[in-house]
């Protein structure tokens, strides 16, 4: 009796100690994980800044209750499908991006993994959803409506400097929210009375190639795109249309606060800040098939008035009436 009742405690007391041993062997309730393929360099910038305060926004705590595993471009697009690749092997919960081409590639890497586009022109790329209505895979995000951006981007340049014949339109040739555009954006321009001459670059070390295209085809006026080579080289594409004096027009607020005349676009921050909604419900169990591609529908037109005057120009009354903002 003794020994069956002394073997009884052993074993029982075994297996209250292995309860807590199973239980440190099983994982913790887990934090979901993100993939952030940013085709920069810095989290500093516009984009992923706004994503990262939509997280916080949503009481997400960084390396808490939630991780991102980044991979930076380094505005070098060629690295996108590779860094793309990498990410989908380390089978994040989520893979966040923006811009055409990081989506481009986010969306051949993987068909299964979901995929949120922070910004992007889906209008550019129609394979990566099916409709903006209902996506229909595995990819869904926020939509620049990049088109109706560059034909008005072209009109408000015109009536900046009504003496305008010939503008540059700086594109990236990889890209396909760059090129997928041209024909719309020539027929706007001839409705204007205006020649444009597109100008490739696509890596920084392509700029000057593109500056001596520029000036050999006369141009007097300078549209940039959005998205690398170009947001982070602005300072040297600049100080080029300063030397030359050619009024420039692209994106809205970082680029007029850097120097650009003319910024017309989207508040991209706040679209960025808006995609961490479509992560978290991902997150919760929603299926980006399911998740409409949303609209930006609010645009904003501010006029540096420091460049003007730099190049010599008066703007017109009509066009500072316009403005959601002035820098002096």
């Amino acid at each position: 009796m003794w020994h069956g009742t002394a073997g009884g405690i052993v074993a029982l007391t075994l297996s209250l100690l292995a309860v807590p041993l199973l239980a440190m062997a099983q994982p913790r309730g887990s934090i979901p994980r993100v993939g952030v393929l940013d085709p920069g360099s810095a989290p500093g910038r516009s984009c992923l800044t706004g994503f990262r305060q939509g997280l916080r926004d949503l009481g997400y705590v960084e390396g808490q209750t939630i991780t991102l595993v980044y991979r930076y471009a380094e505005d070098q697009s060629t690295r996108l499908p590779g860094l793309a690749a990498e990410l989908v092997r380390l089978t994040p919960d989520v893979l966040w991006t923006q811009s055409t081409l990081a989506a481009q590639a986010a969306k051949q890497a993987t068909t299964t993994l979901p995929i949120v586009v922070g910004v992007g022109s889906f209008d550019a790329a129609p394979g990566l959803v099916e409709s903006l209505a209902r996506p229909g895979g595995n990819l869904t995000g926020l939509d620049l409506m990049g088109t109706a951006v560059l034909e008005r981007r072209l009109a408000l340049l015109k009536e900046a400097v009504p003496t305008i014949a010939r503008v540059a339109v700086l594109v990236n040739p990889t890209n396909p929210a760059h090129t997928e555009r041209w024909h719309t954006l020539a027929a706007a321009a001839q409705a204007l009375g205006v020649q444009l001459q597109q100008v490739e670059a696509d890596a920084p070390e392509a700029l000057e190639g593109a500056f001596a295209a520029m000036l050999q085809g006369g141009a007097d006026a300078l549209m940039l795109s959005e998205g690398s080579p170009f947001s982070g080289d602005l300072p040297r594409i600049l100080a080029f249309a300063a030397r030359h004096r050619l009024p420039t027009i692209a994106g809205g607020r970082s680029y007029t606060t850097g120097g650009v005349l003319l910024g017309y676009g989207t508040d991209t921050y706040a679209l960025c800040q808006r995609s961490a909604v479509f992560v978290d419900k991902i997150l919760k169990g929603a299926k980006p098939a399911d998740l409409p591609v949303e609209c930006a529908h609010k645009f904003e037109l501010i006029v540096n008035l420091k460049t003007a005057k730099a190049l010599g120009l008066t703007l017109p009354p009509t066009l500072l009436f316009q403005a959601n903002e002035v820098i002096q």
